[in-house]
């Protein structure tokens, strides 16, 4: 937007992630960055107002005029209103954060406002936990964990951010970030094994070129059948739960790829979905010859592309084996199913029709999105992180989770994102559909010791 503009429309794709917006799904992704020691709440503010909000967008609201929407700048913009501190009730531990992260999950934004906020929570273990919240129409995940890594820095002696941060043009990341683009673009190849789209967005581009491939690709979206029931499907209440793993090494998580002959990807989308089946089980739910859909997001932005907000990504349907036994057997069986859809042009038709829905009258979207929900019963996505530990107002960063706003009103979100050689499972649920999200959490854990008993007692080095 050039300096002299107040306002400009939301791209069609953006609206259509607003309009998603309802009391019992919110479009917002929640994320959490812990630290082990107490942060300076002045150099917190300080890095907001000189590096968060270098992006104009982040001092804009959202202004609904008819059928259109537009970003427009907000006249009573004040940082105050957007980044707080607040205590964490006792005992001050993850059970009392997740308590605290489930109720802001639950909570609407305020669209009077900016649609973003962030909450430094004191006592945590010793520590303190930031807490953001970011509505979907400002951009995808890509490009917020790119926007949270301009926040950072490579050592906790760097300079305090100053004015001349806010000097840099806006489509740009900060300075130095050059290496951290590079972590990026690394951590995308080596967490996206399995969909090489996410690297090759032009790969993708090309096949969808083919009128014929787009044809099938759209019809099978169309004609695909609806999910089977299950615990995770159902009317939604408004309360959310969220739980997140302790963090996997990922040395060990490529150990036992390189033991079974799959990849990364495989193995943790394995680990997964032997969680949700140990959990249906748990549920008394017949799973045999169980199958559910995954809505995966696919990038694509070109690997090369300088920071940019909005929503650059597509949808294709994993179809999940629960109902296979061996750990595996699941793992092989997800390796073909991945192959299967991963030359696919799924992605750009769905991104195409989210671009349709983004300007449909609303009652032609609720179609679209209930049409869409009915399709899937889970959204699963995997965002790479850097991998060496950063630093935020002098402080180095523990643990990063995140979860993502589960569209087309499901139930069920799995995110997936891997920071400082390890790996970190995030799942928010509909508390009145699946309460308990931790047991998701320790199946997880359970499955994955379970893959690596397959590791040989002295595996090769690390790739």
């Amino acid at each position: 937007m050039l300096p002299n503009m107040r306002f400009e429309p939301l791209a069609p794709v953006d609206q259509a992630w607003l309009r998603m917006e309802d009391p019992t799904n919110l479009m917002m992704v929640t994320g959490i960055l812990i630290f082990d020691q107490p942060l300076d709440f002045d150099r917190l503010r300080a890095t907001f107002e000189h590096r968060l909000l270098r992006f104009r967008r982040f001092r804009q609201r959202v202004v609904t005029v008819g059928n259109t929407a537009r970003w427009e700048d907000d006249p009573n913009f004040t940082l105050s209103a957007h980044l707080r501190r607040i205590a964490l009730p006792a005992p001050h531990d993850q059970a009392a954060l997740q308590e605290l992260v489930s109720d802001m999950m639950s909570t609407p934004i305020d669209f009077t406002k900016s649609p973003w906020q962030y909450h430094l929570i004191e006592n945590y273990n010793g520590g303190c936990v930031l807490l953001g919240r970011l509505h979907h129409c400002i951009a995808d995940g890509i490009a917020l964990i790119r926007v949270l890594l301009a926040m950072t820095d490579e050592s906790p002696d760097a300079p305090w951010p100053s004015a001349t941060d806010s000097h840099e043009p806006e489509h740009r990341a900060r300075s130095p970030l050059a290496t951290v683009n590079a972590t990026v673009r690394s951590a995308e190849k080596l967490l996206a094994d399995g969909f090489d789209l996410l690297g090759e967005p032009g790969k993708l581009a090309e096949v969808a070129r083919t009128g014929a491939g787009s044809a099938t690709a759209l019809s099978r979206l169309v004609l695909m059948s609806p999910d089977p029931h299950t615990a995770f499907k159902g009317p939604l209440g408004v309360a959310k739960r969220a739980a997140w793993s302790q963090p996997v090494p990922l040395d060990a998580v490529k150990a036992i790829g390189r033991a079974v002959g799959g990849t990364v990807n495989d193995v943790l989308l394995a680990a997964v979905t032997g969680a949700l089946r140990r959990y249906l089980q748990g549920r008394g739910q017949n799973v045999d010859g169980l199958d559910i859909r995954a809505a995966v997001p696919v990038n694509l932005r070109p690997p090369d592309e300088p920071l940019t907000l909005g929503n650059r990504f597509g949808l294709v349907f994993l179809s999940l084996p629960i109902g296979v036994d061996d750990p595996l057997d699941r793992l092989f069986d997800l390796k073909e199913r991945m192959e299967a859809i991963k030359h696919s042009p799924e992605a750009i038709v769905a991104f195409g029709i989210l671009m349709g829905l983004g300007v449909a009258p609303s009652a032609l979207q609720d179609m679209g999105v209930s049409i869409f929900g009915s399709k899937a019963t889970a959204v699963m996505t995997n965002v790479p992180g850097p991998r060496e530990m950063l630093y935020m107002a002098g402080a180095p960063i523990n643990q990063i989770m995140f979860w993502v706003p589960q569209s087309g009103r499901l139930g069920l979100g799995v995110s997936i994102l891997s920071y400082a050689g390890n790996v970190t499972l995030g799942i928010a649920t509909d508390s009145g559909l699946a309460p308990d999200p931790d047991e998701i959490i320790t199946a997880f854990h359970e499955e994955f010791n379970t893959l690596l008993k397959l590791v040989p007692s002295k595996p090769d080095s690390a790739d």
